[in-house]
């Protein structure tokens, strides 16, 4: 494999000086996805490329592999095809954002699209499962109801970051508590459940019907108690200074 080319190693050092804080990162995102996606930034960055293009490649990654699960048997080179594509698209997601920080940061058009693609893939995915499933599955319908319950708690999850981050944004109170904890890498193991990148790798076990039903089922309940937690927490924080004593 030949070696990053000087500009390439210049832009990576810069890349690492640049990054975001890894508070709350689950284990996948922050020790996987983001080096990654560092080298794609940084590719793009040589190549003279912009944010709102690594977005739309990372949009095309996705939706193929979204749609490959939607309308494609589930064999062992399709599972791995699904992984593949994902895990490029979820990288190029983080790249984005990078290479934006890197050319002195982003547009508000750049951040409305990126979130706009993120939306639109937690509105989808869990969606492409129970077409999956309903197609080609030979499973119990009570157990289409599985996906749709992800489907509301990803959505909501997504909806309860989002929100809450622009609360903070726009001063009304509200800080995250046990920081120091939050970005340790105990913190980042105990959320991984909630990581986009360990969704993808379950589907590394589409082609085998009842284990991917199984890990997807856990994950599921999982991430609806992590939900649950994040809500409670969510709420808590963002209570005003004048409240504290209430």
């Amino acid at each position: 494999m030949s070696q990053p080319t000087p500009r390439v190693r210049e832009t990576l050092a810069s890349l690492r000086a640049a990054q975001k804080s890894s508070s709350g990162a689950p284990a996948y995102s922050r020790f996987v996805n983001r080096p990654i996606g560092r080298v794609f930034a940084a590719i793009a960055f040589s190549w003279g490329r912009t944010p709102d293009q690594v977005t739309a490649v990372s949009a095309l990654f996705t939706f193929a592999g979204i749609a490959v699960v939607a309308l494609v048997p589930p064999t062992f080179a399709s599972s791995l095809l699904v992984v593949a594509l994902l895990v490029l698209g979820y990288a190029l997601d983080s790249a984005d954002g990078q290479l934006a920080r890197l050319r002195g940061g982003g547009s508000a058009r750049g951040e409305w699209l990126d979130h706009m693609v993120d939306a639109t893939k937690m509105a989808t995915i869990h969606l492409a499962v129970l077409v999956c499933w309903w197609r080609f599955f030979d499973i119990d319908a009570a157990l289409l109801l599985v996906p749709l319950g992800f489907q509301v708690v990803g959505s909501v999850f997504f909806f309860g970051v989002i929100l809450t981050d622009l609360i903070r944004r726009t001063g009304a109170g509200g800080t995250t508590s046990k920081a120091a904890f939050r970005t340790s890498p105990l913190y980042a193991l105990l959320v991984l459940p909630a990581d986009y990148g360990l969704l993808i790798l379950v589907f590394a076990t589409l082609w085998v019907p009842w284990l991917f039903v199984v890990l997807y089922t856990a994950l599921f309940a999982v991430n609806a108690l992590i939900l649950l937690a994040s809500v409670y927490r969510w709420h808590r924080s963002l209570r005003p200074t004048g409240a504290a004593h209430a």
